[in-house]
């Protein structure tokens, strides 16, 4: 009997102490995807460690409430990305009545209650990976959502005829987003991935547009985010055509930087970029490029060249969004190569 009474003691407390372990591992490697992060904003800090992240947009079944923190989770886990980044799904809807500039005044406002369902993936995420890592929501700026109202081709039509009028529709729009903006803050986000179009080459025939038109609120709602969040990244976005120059953007708010380096007339180094915005880079992996269709050696080459190129505070990532119908595998295999880029191994969760 005594013997017995030894061994379930000692039982007992084997697994007490594998337990405890466990959930040392589970908290170290929580601090450290945190930690990961954030010191990339500290240019004394040794780092063995390139962060990495990646994003797709998922099927409109996930896109709000909780199948989307479902969704998110779990291609998160998957792929052992170093942050959450949370998709912008609520696209303002298309008002087909919009066609001369002076129709920009009658802009709807939409107020909380348009946000909701985004709101809710917003706060059930931060609930369940915030303590794990560091969770950034995605914001189109005011002329993006200008463009999902009336179509981008509209919207830079009438800014070039008749600007005065949109500006008031842009306030409106940035009322709204701010609106969405702080509430995301109220409900604990470490952030926001700020995209930003409107100054890509030959957009606007006067560059004067998108600096008075433009940036301007682009800068209004970036602003509330550097002064309310620890960590921000400025995504200067070429989804709809490349930049000449990416000097406009160099006194934008964000922590981090992520653009494509490729201009119109050069490829600009990662060496270059970081020391034009005087910020960490994030980028690396053309987003229609080896890592949408590579076999996993072919990936692994192409992220130790990129990171053999990179800047030193670095994340690796694509430059704008990667295909929807992109093997998850695929960009596990990027995450991991980073992971192990300078001798520091970390295996994604199944």
């Amino acid at each position: 009997m005594a013997n017995r009474t030894t061994r379930r003691i000692f039982l007992n407390s084997a697994v007490a102490a594998t337990t405890a372990l466990t959930l040392r591992k589970s908290a170290s490697a929580a601090k450290n995807k945190r930690d990961t992060m954030l010191s990339l904003l500290d240019a004394g800090v040794h780092r063995n460690h390139i962060p990495a992240a990646f994003f797709i947009h998922f099927d409109a079944a996930f896109h709000f409430g909780q199948p989307s923190v479902d969704k998110h989770l779990e291609f998160f886990r998957y792929t052992g990305m170093d942050f959450v980044k949370i998709q912008y799904e609520r696209t303002f809807p298309q008002i087909p009545g919009i066609k001369r500039p002076g129709d920009w005044k009658k802009m709807p406002s939409y107020k909380l209650d348009f946000y909701a369902p985004q709101l809710e993936a917003v706060k059930g995420l931060v609930k369940a990976a915030g303590k794990e890592a560091l969770v950034l929501i995605t914001l189109y700026s005011p002329y993006m959502c200008a463009g999902h109202t009336a179509g981008s081709a509209v919207v830079n039509a009438h800014l070039q005829e008749d600007p005065e009028p949109v500006r008031k529709g842009l306030e409106i729009i940035t009322d709204s987003l701010m609106l969405f903006v702080k509430e995301c803050i109220r409900s604990g986000v470490d952030g926001f991935y700020a995209s930003t179009q409107g100054g890509e080459a030959d957009t606007f025939r006067d560059p004067s547009v998108f600096k008075n038109y433009v940036k301007p609120f682009d800068l209004v709602l970036m602003n509330e985010m550097k002064r309310s969040c620890r960590f921000n990244i400025l995504h200067v976005c070429d989804y709809n055509a490349p930049y000449s120059d990416l000097e406009p953007f160099f006194d934008y708010p964000g922590h981090v930087v992520n653009c494509n380096p490729q201009l119109t007339t050069r490829r600009l180094t990662w060496k270059e970029i970081a020391a034009a915005f005087k910020r960490p880079c994030m980028g690396g992996m053309d987003r229609h490029g080896i890592i949408a269709s590579g076999r996993a050696e072919q990936i692994t080459a192409a992220v130790h060249q990129a990171l053999n190129e990179a800047s030193d505070r670095f994340v690796l990532a694509a430059d704008c969004t990667l295909p929807n119908d992109i093997r998850w595998e695929n960009i596990r295999t990027a995450i991991v190569a980073a992971h192990e880029f300078r001798g520091q191994v970390t295996q994604p969760r199944n």
